[in-house]
């Protein structure tokens, strides 16, 4: 009997348990996972807020020794460079500052190259040039006194394109084509980004030759090199890359508006450099989406301005060489397709292929449907996209103010530059985004060439205008005059760009009425500009109020 009893399985005793109110293993076992369960979803939550908690009070602290080790001007550049804002550097952030002290540039990540269909269409472009009036310069009101002859030999002797006419694959122009998410009407992307900041500095000035270009940077390279057989596709100084906006499209084509920042050296060895620097270089394509059909391309350098190239040349073969500046005009450069891309071999009606390139047989006359666009925007929208993508405080309303008419209660912000074009207040101050977010709010902006303003003044015929601008001449000193002036001319508040460098120059505790660093982290030639700004309006609203 007992043997039997022992044979029986667990289960048979389980079911033998008397019904007593006694819990079963298997109930008991469930109730703990529950308990369990419960545990973990009240202890996770805490756990979780503990380990931030820890990661909080650590970041403080390295955030307090990171003050007191670098103060607060050290820990903003710190900051700028450590993007993901974990008071630590990693290789990644700190390669613009590696590559600024050592000058050495790692690889670009690989990319792939366009393979050219040898029997894909091909677009022929013609170069034009009229070179520069050399008495359009500062330097030629002298005589060119104290300039060596040897310094302007290049620009003297650049009289005509060096390629005038050269054809490339209409799949080149591929590189113009919009990235994926940017397939919009109005949409703008960088086509050669800039590489530009406060860390890397400016590129050197004692170069003569081009870097190898890589990328999309071969066919702008190879387009501007029928221009000059020295061209940097990407300038010393900022705005620095090419920009594109998609003007118009239908299913079957974009018209693209780009706009190029690069400059020439017109010198070469035993000369000291030269450089030739383009307001800008903007154009247009209109192209297959595939790329596959270029039906119209331009290129040129704006000449509706009075001047519209800067020039910068050394005198001496080191970097801290003296450097001289100048401006002048240039009446014409500029690339032009003779026509749609055609196809190199094409099929007669019986088969036979036919070599368009052979010249063995009579022209092809191909005929183009003309293009219907189902979505566009104006030329001038385009450009103004373009100019905000390169320069942020172009935002800012602006207006001709001395040409255009309008109520006597606006006031209007102005610079008024003879060399060069404000590239250091367009580098600082009109970049920071409280100055951008003043001059938006309050100002209307305008930009003025001396040059203009006495073209302005001689014009017997528009007194009004003449007056403006004799008041505007009359405030002006060189290189930079910052103004404030009301619509009537008036000017109520102006400022000298070197004056104002000079102050910003300054130590805080030198000269601290001039500016200060309360408000965060706000430079000192921003607070300086915004002073300014602030007492031209005080001024100007005085002489409203008469």
């Amino acid at each position: 009997m007992a043997a039997d009893v022992d044979k029986r399985s667990p289960g048979d005793q389980s079911r033998n348990v008397p019904q007593g109110g006694h819990q079963s293993p298997g109930s008991g076992s469930w109730i703990s996972r529950l308990m369990w369960t419960l545990f973990m979803v009240a202890v996770v939550p805490l756990l979780a807020f503990g380990i931030k908690y820890y990661q909080d009070t650590q970041l403080l602290r390295r955030h307090e020794e990171s003050v007191r080790t670098l103060g607060a001007e050290g820990l903003f550049l710190f900051s700028s460079l450590d993007t993901n804002h974990d008071l630590y550097l990693s290789p990644e952030e700190f390669k613009p500052i590696a590559e600024k002290l050592t000058g050495i540039t790692p690889p670009a990540d690989f990319e792939e190259e366009v393979m050219h269909d040898p029997n894909g269409e091909t677009l022929t472009l013609e170069a034009k040039m009229q070179p520069l009036l050399l008495d359009s310069m500062t330097k030629s009101k002298d005589g060119f006194l104290g300039v060596s002859h040897s310094s302007l030999s290049g620009l003297r002797s650049w009289k005509s394109p060096a390629v005038p006419s050269s054809s490339f694959s209409a799949s080149q122009f591929r590189v113009f084509l919009p990235p994926k998410n940017k397939v919009a009407v109005g949409d703008t992307w960088w086509v050669i980004p800039s590489e530009l900041n406060i860390f890397t500095g400016y590129l050197p000035n004692n170069r003569y030759h081009p870097p190898t270009p890589k990328g999309k940077e071969v066919l702008i390279h190879s387009l501007l090199s029928m221009f000059h057989p020295r061209p940097f596709i990407k300038s010393r100084f900022a705005p620095q890359g090419t920009v594109a906006c998609i003007r118009a499209s239908n299913d079957f084509y974009y018209d693209i508006v780009f706009r190029i920042h690069a400059e020439f050296q017109l010198n070469d060895v035993p000369d000291f450099p030269f450089w030739f620097t383009p307001g800008q270089i903007t154009g247009n394509i209109v192209v297959s989406k595939d790329a596959s059909h270029v039906r119209y391309f331009h290129l040129y350098v704006p000449n509706n301005r009075s001047l519209n190239v800067d020039m910068e040349w050394l005198y001496g073969a080191s970097e801290s060489s003296n450097m001289e500046v100048d401006i002048g005009y240039l009446p014409q450069l500029e690339l032009q397709s003779t026509g749609p891309s055609t196809p190199s071999i094409i099929m007669d009606e019986e088969g036979n292929v036919i070599d368009s390139r052979s010249g063995t047989s009579e022209p092809i006359q191909f005929i183009f449907e003309d293009i219907d666009w189902t979505s566009e925007i104006s030329q001038q929208e385009a450009a103004h996209r373009l100019e905000v993508t390169f320069y942020p405080f172009k935002k800012v309303n602006n207006l001709n103010i001395i040409v255009s008419p309008g109520p006597d209660c606006f006031i209007v912000f102005t610079l008024c530059f003879s060399t060069g074009s404000g590239r250091t207040l367009r580098e600082t101050v009109l970049e920071s985004s409280p100055v951008l977010a003043l001059l938006n709010q309050s100002f209307i902006s305008s930009w003025s060439l001396v040059k203009e303003l006495e073209n302005m003044q001689a014009d017997e015929q528009n007194p009004a205008l003449s007056e403006k601008a004799r008041l505007h001449l009359e405030k002006y000193n060189f290189p930079v005059e910052m103004m404030v002036a009301l619509p009537n001319g008036t000017i109520v508040h102006h400022i000298n760009a070197n004056f104002f460098l000079d102050q910003t120059a300054m130590k805080p505790e030198e000269e601290e009425s001039t500016f200060s660093f309360s408000g965060g982290f706000e430079d000192p030639s921003t607070s300086t500009y915004i002073n300014f700004l602030k007492e031209g309006l005080e001024k100007a609203k005085q002489y409203l109020a008469q």
